[in-house]
């Protein structure tokens, strides 16, 4: 419970992903638990398929079939609280916000990192993209054991 450990339970985290069949191509899954006033993933969006409502205090919500997973509102979310999520085989791939010194380079093995900040997996580095949109923020894509896919948060460091 994020209230109590300062991270979300995985039954938490499973109330932000769509079904399992939804996650064939890449899909936005929006990490807000708390009520805060933010909406640039809302506004940044091409395709409206996040949605906020006027009151901008309200937890953003995300209609899966409408996300082209474009990552827009990866770049945009302040909070880093966005990530892209798909499936192939048996690797779920993620492309994260990554704002650390030094970045991961492809085809590197890094650390995998669920919510508590406990190593879980080994990432394997697919891709990391930085371009003028991202201002400081790099996305990296990284591909872990599907059985990571509610575990998984981020890359911690090079193995």
């Amino acid at each position: 419970m994020i209230k109590v450990n300062g991270y979300p339970t995985k039954e938490q985290v499973k109330t932000k992903f769509p079904k399992i069949e939804k996650l064939v191509k890449p899909i936005a899954i929006i990490e807000c638990y708390q009520e805060i006033p933010c909406n640039p993933c809302s506004t940044s969006c091409p395709v409206n398929a996040i949605t906020i409502g006027e009151d901008i205090n309200k937890i953003p919500k995300i209609d899966y079939d409408l996300c082209i997973g474009c990552g827009s509102c990866v770049y945009s979310c302040p909070g880093l609280c966005i990530m892209l999520v798909s499936i192939k085989e048996d690797l779920a791939i993620f492309q994260i916000p990554y704002e650390l010194l030094p970045v991961p380079l492809t085809g590197e093995i890094w650390s995998g990192i669920d919510r508590s900040g406990h190593q879980i997996c080994e990432a394997n580095i697919l891709k990391t993209l930085k371009n003028k949109q991202s201002d400081r923020t790099v996305i990296v894509t990284v591909s872990v054991p599907k059985e990571f896919l509610y575990d998984f948060s981020t890359v911690g460091c090079k193995l």
